[in-house]
């Protein structure tokens, strides 16, 4: 299942693929300059995965360091199945979610939230609200809030990420989704 964005075309994913196919080769292959380029083309959209999920830029962009700087050894393993874009993703909410897992080993408290980042960002209230009801979300309501209704992944690549079962999955979205509404 690939999560490409609305606006691109199919031809257009297609040569974005061959083109990461041919940059794949050539990580493989020792290129740091291919390396490069996979990370200015994809580095966003993990970095967008893993502050969604963990709420922190410190935290994400440590998850972002981590996917790329091991990236080499990964692709060794990696079967090109699919986008490469959601691999990658996918690698990110694995690391993200490791990051959540020692959170909740240690007792983390955040230096800065995500709801504190995004009441600097000009956008209604309504939506700044929101958006901190996310953000408030007990971690296992948000991921699986985050995962399912902001990435677009279906209840069954959550219960296997997350190690639940779909009904897991499918009751704790309707409890985040609760506490979002009674928030906004």
């Amino acid at each position: 299942m690939t999560r490409e964005t609305p606006t691109q075309t199919p031809e257009r994913g297609a040569v974005r693929d061959a083109d990461d196919a041919m940059l794949i080769a050539a990580v493989r292959g020792g290129s740091t300059q291919a390396l490069a380029e996979l990370y200015a083309r994809h580095a966003p959209a993990v970095f967008t995965a893993a502050l969604r999920l963990l709420g922190s830029r410190e935290d994400a962009e440590d998850v972002l360091q981590d996917v790329f700087v091991g990236l080499p050894d990964a692709l060794a393993r990696y079967e090109e199945r699919g986008a490469f874009g959601a691999w990658i993703r996918r690698v990110a909410v694995r690391a993200s979610l490791m990051v959540l897992r020692r959170r909740a080993r240690k007792g983390y408290e955040p230096l800065e939230s995500a709801a504190d980042v995004v009441a600097g960002s000009p956008e209604p209230e309504r939506t700044i609200a929101a958006r901190r009801a996310i953000a408030a979300l007990p971690d296992p309501l948000r991921v699986v809030f985050v995962l399912r209704e902001v990435e677009g992944y279906s209840h069954a690549e959550i219960a296997e990420l997350l190690g639940i079962t779909r009904t897991a999955s499918a009751l704790r979205l309707h409890r985040a989704w609760k506490l979002v509404r009674r928030s906004v």
